[in-house]
């Protein structure tokens, strides 16, 4: 089956997919496992302004979402997991026999094997006797040559361990991570399954149909959405795509004024025949996290959403179009503009430090109170008060 559409009908597709429009779909700690296992993963960034990354793409989908929620799920009922998807992320326990090549293909890097090799043992041991540990419970101050820079010999052996499976987390205060024996936290049957996928590509062909589940709508282009996906040039993606669409795994989607295709998993019928039904969607307004998979596809966003979105962390002060950490605000089906917001984490207030509202967008008074009120919740969110006094609604 092949669809044909115009932009709004894409842009209802794509939010509806992700519990953006209408009312909320997700709701408590099952809620965060059904978008997640939707998503296939949770993209983690450690910097936390106002919540990290994980945990903002969660607010604006699960009604009346906590921290506590996605750190129980995490590390104490175990059913997610952190480790290695689009790069660190946050995937449902249960994956893990998929990225054994994933683990593997770090062992065969031999990247500080020389300095590590030796000492795995011994940290195996230690944990065995005292439970979790971090990188200060070990003496090895020797600095060795790492993946980003040179650091000390215990914590490289303790990621070493952690991103060939041997440990996982157990937990993490603040940024200092805890590690833990895998075999201590992950169940057996998971531990010891092999990988579903028995050719490299029946495992390329899941990771695809992973990374369009997660965006909903993609083209067959080069994109940041298959980040981490292993050698997936052009004609290995040329080559799945083909095969999941032969094999009635995904659909083409023809959007007007596109120049190429789109494409969706199959089992999405039903949110576009919605769409197509022309029933009527309640709009919500939620402010989206940088790294969320929604805007993955930075050039298709543009495409369907005319909106430009870099995040601009990285960059110098002097060198940003806008602010540090800016998120997009979504009104409806329209990306209306972009907030910075500002946690002041001693007094508990949540300010808004700067808005810029998109070109050709009017924003009526529905629409400012709209955003007053994303803003209270994403203040409770950070367990805040709101502070709006101090910001001039009437400027934009």
């Amino acid at each position: 089956m092949t669809f044909r559409i115009t932009i709004d009908e894409a842009r209802k597709f794509i939010l509806l997919k992700h519990g953006l429009l209408d009312k909320y779909k997700f709701h408590g700690k099952q809620g965060i496992c059904d978008f997640v296992r939707q998503a296939g993963c949770l993209q983690y960034d450690p910097i936390d302004p106002h919540g990290r990354n994980a945990e903002i793409v969660l607010q604006s989908r699960v009604q009346d979402f906590d921290k506590q929620m996605l750190w129980d799920l995490l590390y104490k009922d175990r059913k997610l997991i952190d480790h290695w998807d689009k790069c660190m992320s946050i995937y449902p326990v249960e994956d893990w026999p998929h990225f054994d090549q994933t683990r593997k293909r770090f062992v065969l890097s031999n990247k500080g094997k020389k300095d590590i090799g030796p000492i795995e043992e011994e940290i195996k041991q230690y944990i065995r006797q005292f439970g979790p540990v971090n990188s200060k419970d070990f003496d090895f101050r020797e600095k060795v040559d790492w993946w980003w820079a040179p650091t000390s010999l215990s914590r490289a052996a303790l990621e070493s361990m952690y991103f060939n499976g041997d440990l996982v987390l157990h937990h993490k205060k603040g940024t200092i991570r805890h590690y833990d024996l895998a075999e201590n936290l992950i169940s057996a049957d998971i531990l010891s399954a092999s990988n579903p996928n028995k050719t490299e590509d029946e495992q390329v062909a899941w990771h695809l149909l992973r990374r369009i589940g997660a965006v909903g709508l993609i083209w067959n282009k080069p994109s940041d959405a298959w980040i981490s996906m292993k050698d997936f040039k052009s004609s290995v993606r040329n080559k799945s795509f083909k095969g999941l669409q032969d094999n009635h795994k995904i659909q083409e989607v023809f959007v007007k004024n596109l120049s190429e295709p789109l494409y969706m998993l199959s089992t999405d019928n039903l949110i576009m025949e919605r769409v197509l039904s022309g029933e009527e969607f309640e709009p919500r307004t939620e402010f989206i996290a940088p790294l969320d998979s929604f805007i993955w596809d930075r050039k298709l966003i543009s495409a369907l959403f005319d909106f430009n979105y870099k995040w601009e962390i990285y960059k110098k002060p002097g060198q940003r179009e806008y602010g540090y950490y800016v998120l997009p605000v979504l009104h409806g089906t329209k990306l209306v503009g972009r907030i910075e917001l500002f946690r002041d984490k001693k007094e508990k207030q949540l300010f808004i430090k700067n808005y810029w509202p998109e070109r050709d967008i009017v924003h009526s008074v529905k629409i400012q109170e709209d955003i007053a009120e994303c803003v209270q919740r994403f203040a409770r969110f950070n367990d805040c008060k709101a502070e709006l006094l101090s910001f001039n609604f009437s400027k934009i």
